[in-house]
């Protein structure tokens, strides 16, 4: 197939863009830059710099078979402090994408939502049933972009599929994560493993878990990229089908640290700070639906591996 994949230049796109070029399928990013790298495309894939709001038709107008859609601004905090920039280029910015794909005839998606959508979960693991209750503007622009993708399926036979992922780590074939603005655990342990940063800073240690620390479901990007391969495949005009994407065990903020002090063979301080309000102490996903209907399972599940090929990233050349 050929494909379009938007925000293909940055940390999940690049990888998913690298595992369909494996899996046989012409591959097209459309990405402006803004946060992603253009040394990250994978080679065999051609670059489009634009915006998606501006340029998805122009590019879609060559004829496509589908489209995988990363492109996407998700800071949490930034959310709740400008929610304006998220309505615009997240929710904006997808329906123009749906309706170019209306005008040039492309018949399937792949979404890359998010577990931010359902906020603090009332159980665990977390299903695909559960009340979608976001608590910040990134998740409430996701889920009203899972509401549009709904409504174009139904109505214009599209074939949709929307991939809720948790908290994804690790890196694969030369790409990992390079934020300029960092917010994600591992990679900011890293930090402190390379002398980046003096100390990680633990946001509460009584939490109603077994070590006092949160619990969260770690998938590697690998394993995730793998998802989307499956779910392209197996879309089906007129459904959207959302699916639930974690490690299926969670994993605590010490837990995370003493595998990367393991890792990295480095000392790694760490204190405790206070709570982050609205943190929820347990997050991990049922990724049962996903495994019956798409066959999918995660390979790299073990901490220590997903914080292994991270730490390979960092260190290539950039210590």
């Amino acid at each position: 197939m050929k494909l379009l994949v938007t925000g293909g230049a940055g940390y999940v796109g690049s990888v998913c863009a690298a595992r369909l070029l494996e899996a046989g399928h012409q591959v097209v990013v459309l990405d402006d830059l803004s946060t992603g790298h253009a040394d990250a495309v994978p080679e065999g894939c051609r670059l489009v710099t634009g915006d998606v709001a501006g340029h998805a038709s122009e590019v879609l107008a060559e004829g496509f078979d589908g489209v995988l859609h990363f492109a996407a601004k998700s800071l949490v905090a930034e959310s709740t402090k400008d929610p304006a920039r998220y309505w615009h280029g997240n929710v904006l910015t997808s329906v123009r994408l749906l309706d170019a794909m209306r005008e040039h005839a492309v018949e399937r998606i792949v979404f890359s939502s998010t577990a931010a959508v359902y906020g603090q979960p009332d159980s665990v693991p977390i299903t695909e049933e559960a009340p979608t209750r976001p608590t910040n503007p990134y998740g409430a622009t996701k889920l009203a972009i899972d509401h549009a993708i709904t409504s174009y399926a139904t109505a214009y036979g599209i074939a949709a599929t929307s991939l809720r992922y948790f908290n994804v780590a690790g890196a694969h074939g030369g790409l990992g994560e390079r934020h300029t603005v960092e917010t994600h655990l591992i990679p900011i342990v890293l930090e402190v493993a390379r002398g980046l940063r003096d100390r990680v800073h633990i946001a509460g240690d009584d939490w109603p878990t077994p070590d006092g620390t949160c619990l969260r479901d770690y998938i590697h990007v690998r394993d995730l990229a793998e998802a989307h391969v499956l779910a392209l495949e197996k879309s089906l005009p007129g459904n959207h089908r959302i699916y639930n994407l974690g490690n299926g065990t969670g994993f605590s903020v010490k837990q995370v640290i003493d595998a990367c002090r393991a890792v990295t063979g480095r000392e790694i301080p760490a204190e405790v700070a206070e709570r982050r309000p609205g943190d929820p102490a347990t997050l991990v996903a049922s990724s049962e639906r996903a495994q019956q209907e798409l066959g999918w399972y995660p390979q790299r599940r073990e901490i220590e591996e997903i914080v292994r090929d991270a730490w390979d990233f960092v260190r290539d050349d950039r210590n």
